[in-house]
């Protein structure tokens, strides 16, 4: 855990979901660090956005200071609480790989629209022609990059990182939708499985607010 010695005051803002403000707040309870999770209701949003950030969420407060962009946030955290690699160069990877998984984000944010009621469309079609194709491409390389890396339950290095983290909520956001979607990806499920097991993760899972994504 982390000193309470100097520690700053963090604010999380975000809506009331996982989605982009997830891996933060479990950076936030592995490090053992007080926060506040502020859930913004989507019906005040409008009301608020102007004094966030760049008019998006997740943005974290520290010390009242405000941080946008929900990877800038996991990045900072990671450095400021020792899940970024062992060396620059790991932190390079670990890096590409975040980067990477917002370009799987990007591809499978029309299926979700779709998915989820918030566009008119063919949900089985979208899922053939733009999740599973997706799926199949970035999996492929994270399924590589942890081979690469030893299979050890983590993608980059020996440790935890916090694209350990980012990828396994996606797999368990997805799954939740397309059930068995990741059945040919065994080491990444396996990295999902060592992250999941840490003791505060799993109670975290256990009790956190049960949302849509």
């Amino acid at each position: 855990p982390v000193s309470l010695l100097a520690m700053p005051s963090y604010k999380l803002n975000y809506f009331d979901a996982r989605g982009l403000g997830e891996v933060s707040r479990q950076l936030f309870i592995l490090s053992g660090t007080p926060y506040e999770d502020n859930r913004i209701p989507k019906d005040q949003w409008p009301a608020l956005k102007e004094k966030y950030g760049f008019g998006t969420l997740p943005v974290l407060e520290v010390d009242g200071k405000q941080i946008p962009q929900s990877l800038a946030i996991a990045r900072y955290l990671a450095k400021e609480f020792g899940f970024y690699g062992a060396n620059a160069f790991e932190a390079a990877w670990v890096d590409a790989l975040a980067d990477q998984a917002k370009d799987f984000l990007s591809e499978m944010r029309p299926y979700f629209v779709i998915a989820m009621g918030m566009a008119e469309g063919d949900k089985d079609k979208a899922k053939a022609e733009i999740a599973l194709p997706a799926i199949k491409k970035h999996f492929d390389l994270f399924e590589k990059a942890a081979k690469d890396n030893g299979s050890n339950g983590h993608f980059v290095g020996s440790k935890l990182s916090y694209v350990d983290i980012l990828i396994s909520e996606f797999v368990f956001s997805i799954d939740s939708f397309m059930p068995g979607s990741f059945d040919a990806f065994p080491t990444v499920l396996a990295v999902r499985a060592k992250v999941t097991s840490i003791p505060a993760i799993k109670e975290w899972i256990e009790k956190r607010p049960k949302t849509v994504t």
